[in-house]
């Protein structure tokens, strides 16, 4: 019996000591939560782009008397380059931006003149300016947006005969734009996309270096509408990365 009591004790006393010993073991942090980054479209941009372009000019003689003559309508296509500059301001999924971009454009046709088969008329683009505001929606590092605003091009005409030129006209002029473009980041400070852009550049009346070969006193009345498809690459300053837990 006295045995029995000796043993019983020591059990007693042994599971109380290893009860004590567990309530002195530090308690296990709960594990951290997961970080799941995602792309922050906000900040300045800076890039570059090349692509393909069209232009169409649509000719008109405005004599004196004021009543259009149509000579026909010419298409340019070929290729485009350039730069582009921006910054965007990100909401939750809405992304906000402004942006210049300038292109080297080489769109250039001739055709025979309808009012005056002698001659040839030849149309040139060779710069592109666009400055436009975007607004976009992202899924994360994929931001499809739409833009609109200004457009600039630089244009020389040109009324040629047995291909020797004989009357020119530059010209600066200003229009309007609009755009659709996809943008994905591939990369923490890069990204690359695809745009869309159509120029609405009006109707202008142009003289001539000379008088008129096509018909003398006449004006040259000249319309004009681009079409730009440029593949896009941009690297963006900060931080793109931003954590979401």
């Amino acid at each position: 019996m006295k045995k029995f009591l000796l043993g019983t004790v020591g059990l007693v006393a042994l599971g109380m000591s290893a009860a004590a010993s567990a309530a002195d073991m530090a308690v296990k942090a709960p594990p951290l939560p997961v970080v799941a980054p995602i792309y922050n479209w906000g900040g300045f941009y800076i890039g570059g782009n090349g692509g393909w372009g069209q232009s169409r000019n649509c000719w008109g003689l405005v004599p004196v008397g004021g009543v259009v003559i149509p000579n026909g309508c010419i298409t340019a296509s070929g290729g485009v380059v350039g730069g582009q500059l921006g910054y965007r301001w990100q909401s939750g999924g809405w992304v906000f931006g402004l942006e210049g971009q300038g292109d080297w454009a080489n769109l250039r046709t001739s055709r025979i003149s309808i009012f005056n088969p002698a001659f040839t008329t030849s149309a040139k683009v060779d710069g592109i300016g666009l400055f436009t505001g975007q607004i976009g929606y992202a899924w994360n590092a994929s931001l499809f947006y739409v833009k609109g605003g200004g457009a600039v091009t630089s244009n020389r005409f040109d009324v040629l005969s047995a291909g020797v030129g004989v009357a020119a006209s530059t010209s600066t002029r200003w229009g309007g734009t609009v755009g659709v473009g996809w943008e994905y980041g591939f990369a923490p400070n890069w990204s690359a996309g695809i745009e869309y852009d159509h120029l609405f550049m009006g109707t202008s009346n142009n003289s001539f270096s000379v008088v008129n070969p096509l018909l003398a006193g006449a004006l040259n009345r000249i319309s004009e509408d681009v079409d730009m498809v440029t593949l896009r690459i941009n690297y963006h300053w900060g931080t793109p990365l931003v954590a979401r837990y």
